[in-house]
């Protein structure tokens, strides 16, 4: 799968092993072929795989990763081996859960089957890995209210445990005022959604809609809204909806708190954890897993010197991947793990000079996850 003969994976420990991870695809055809409904059941399952499918899997403080998305080169055909091999790299490194269709997921790029291809077999490879204990969260979001229960349908039939939501933006000028239209759309998904709901606030990702903490706090108190992630970046956003959210637990545990409230990346991890959040749901930790569970571990521990110390690797590996985009966190797994290929078309190729210049910016950072 390489696509870079000057950019191989380096000697060590840090990616040894990958291809010797095991995986025994059991993804039914009908994900392939796109002829699962809603609501149709793989025959092929047992009642014991099936109750791993949907098990209770709590939403508890940590670090997410939205996984990235693998093609077949050439045919640009979904990659179920290379994506289940990832999900074990992940799991095996702690990470607290992955979340698939997210941005670093190329969602956009995906059909509905490709969708339901990619989680069941994201949940499949956790559970014959010894990992059935591990949420997957899945990008659900639409711009129709239809279509956003419909993902969260499919999400829930594949395997998924949260669906996390993008607000509608494409007719965002025509909205009634007052956010009534976001709410209104946020309130019918949760009511109808089989699980429960993570509210993704991502301007860059929504025609630049950025809900405040007042629309946020509001909603987490539908039964089914259990979290958010603040891909804005506003830490002043993000400590007044953790405070107001905490006030409004009945029960206050810290270890399972009733609303999560994650950072959207990991370059603020730490201002994140003093503002009160509870962890990341961050693309760089598909390249530095460790590097980002040790920094939370380090803040957690009161070792606030060496958090930050490590904080700085991790937030200036970040602004590589924030700077690339999925194109160059894929170029940073290819150039030092071996493995990630290309985006689908039409997202370029990078040239080999691009692919060196993003390997390079990663290289601090793989140092230290190679130390960890």
């Amino acid at each position: 799968m390489a696509p870079h003969n000057d950019a191989p994976s380096p000697s060590g420990n840090f990616s040894t092993g990958f291809s010797r991870i095991p995986y025994r695809p059991t993804v039914s055809s009908a994900f392939l072929n796109g002829h699962m409904d809603v609501g149709e059941s793989d025959s092929s399952s047992t009642t014991s795989e099936a109750s791993e499918l949907h098990m209770t899997r709590p939403l508890v403080p940590g670090v997410y990763v939205p996984t990235t998305c693998f093609f077949e080169p050439g045919t640009e055909d979904v990659d179920t081996d290379t994506i289940a091999r990832h999900a074990v790299r992940l799991a095996r490194a702690g990470v607290t859960g992955l979340a698939t269709q997210g941005s670093n997921g190329e969602a956009v790029h995906l059909s509905h089957a490709e969708r339901q291809l990619v989680t069941s077999t994201t949940r499949k490879a956790l559970n014959d890995s010894g990992f059935s204990h591990v949420p997957i969260i899945v990008g659900c979001g639409s711009q129709s209210i239809r279509e956003t229960i419909q993902y969260c349908r499919e999400a829930w039939e594949a395997g998924g445990d949260y669906a996390l939501v993008l607000p509608p933006s494409y007719y965002a000028s025509l909205f009634a005022p007052a956010s009534e239209t976001v709410l209104q759309y946020f309130t019918a998904v949760a009511d109808a959604s089989p699980i429960p709901i993570i509210i993704y606030n991502f301007p860059g990702g929504a025609g630049g809609l950025d809900l405040s903490s007042d629309i946020i706090v509001q909603l987490s108190e539908h039964h089914n809204i259990v979290g958010v992630k603040l891909t804005c970046g506003n830490t002043g956003k993000l400590i007044r909806v953790a405070a107001a959210t905490r006030k409004l637990s009945k029960t206050r545990d810290p270890k399972n708190p009733e609303f999560l409230v994650l950072a959207g990346s990991a370059d603020f991890s730490i201002q994140a954890l003093v503002a009160g959040g509870h962890g990341i749901l961050a693309g760089l930790a598909n390249i530095a897993p460790k590097a980002c569970i040790k920094t939370i571990e380090l803040f957690h521990q009161g070792k606030h010197a060496e958090a930050q110390a490590m904080q700085e690797i991790v937030s200036q590996g970040d602004w590589t991947a924030i700077q690339g985009g999925v194109v160059g966190v894929k170029a940073g797994l290819q150039g030092w793990l071996g493995y990630g290929g290309y985006a689908r078309s039409p997202l370029p190729k990078p040239t080999t000079e691009q692919a060196r210049k993003w390997k390079d910016g990663f290289r601090d950072l793989v140092m230290l996850e190679k130390s960890l």
